[in-house]
């Protein structure tokens, strides 16, 4: 599955080594203790809206690590 800007932020972290790059972007996410609650309804493209997180660069690891773990 490809990570677009309708995935979910509960999707992404299925990925192991997923959270060391959202980490590298400052996602404020990972320690809110309300994301924890909200992550089957966050959008990661709405995430990056909000927090001027630049998508096309974070899809692109997170699809390229998606990719080598096939």
């Amino acid at each position: 599955m490809k990570i677009t800007k309708d995935t979910t932020l509960a999707e992404i972290l299925n990925e192991p080594e997923a959270g060391k790059i959202l980490a590298k972007y400052n996602l404020p996410c990972l320690s809110c203790p309300m994301a924890k609650l909200e992550m089957e309804n966050l959008k990661i493209g709405d995430i990056c809206k909000l927090y001027k997180i630049d998508f096309l660069k974070l899809s692109k690891e997170l699809n390229k690590l998606k990719k080598e773990r096939e």
